[in-house]
């Protein structure tokens, strides 16, 4: 039985978004019988069914959202149409922050119904459903409510650092992930009062410290793609010591491989 992490999207920023510089559509996770979608912005659904092998929305188990903004909730709804084989079956589960159903809910009222599960999530949460465990263990400074992931897997964790200002706290909060994944926007560290993003030196400051086996970097902004990212991961895992990949669209993790011993 395969375990995967697929990147539908690797996306981050509004002009990357925008113009389909990168793709926008998430990351697909399999392990044992479950499927997860983390963050399905613009493109999820044509992504998941032009995906080789294909991957079909009406096989998910579960969508995962780390925040309200649209490029990562912009097809959630459509997902979970899918998911619920056209809203017609009661069936699986969507776990977001409470935000993300106030004011302007990015979850449609009359899906909700249609779910087996709809949970909130919130800071030190701890969660499961079917075969996939994970937990938030921290609320990322962000302009919206956010959270990164930490799936709990026999053979190790596979976190998240979803968007987010860069804290300290990040580093004690995803601590000895086997793998790391990590949201990175800008090229710079310069302060932008209204950006909210990782960059590049944090993202070298977080694998120094969080010491994962293997690091993804993925979510890159305008800045990043110019400085090509395959170039900027070689150069991080010379630094580091670590093995820094820039993922791709489309690229695929095989979960036994990379979290073997």
């Amino acid at each position: 039985m395969e375990n995967f992490i697929k990147f539908l999207g690797t996306a981050g920023a509004r002009v990357v978004v925008s113009k389909q510089l990168r793709a926008s559509g998430g990351v697909w996770i399999k392990y044992g019988d479950t499927n997860f979608h983390l963050d399905p912005g613009p493109g999820a659904l044509v992504k998941a069914l032009s995906s080789r092998p294909r991957l079909s929305p009406s096989s998910l188990d579960a969508l995962l959202l780390s925040h309200r903004h649209l490029d990562h909730s912009n097809d959630l709804n459509i997902m979970v149409e899918a998911m619920t084989e056209g809203a017609t079956r009661e069936r699986g589960a969507v776990f977001l922050p409470r935000e993300a159903l106030g004011e302007e809910p990015v979850l449609f009222s009359y899906l909700r119904d249609k779910l087996e599960n709809l949970e909130i999530l919130e800071e030190g949460g701890q969660y499961q459903w079917k075969d996939i465990s994970f937990s938030t263990p921290l609320r990322h400074l962000h302009s919206a409510e956010t959270y990164g992931f930490r799936f709990i897997f026999p053979q190790g964790d596979v976190s998240f650092i979803t968007d987010s200002l860069f804290d300290e706290k990040l580093i004690e909060a995803y601590k000895d992930s086997k793998i790391l994944v990590i949201n990175t926007v800008r090229l710079h560290r310069e302060v932008h009062p209204h950006i909210l993003h990782l960059s590049i030196p944090d993202a070298q400051v977080l694998v120094e410290n969080i010491k994962p086996r293997l690091a993804f970097l993925t979510h890159f902004g305008l800045t990043v793609l110019r400085e090509k990212p395959w170039e900027i991961a070689e150069e991080m895992s010379q630094k580091t010591g670590i093995k820094v990949i820039a993922a791709n669209d489309g690229m695929k993790i095989d979960l036994e491989e990379a979290l073997e011993d």
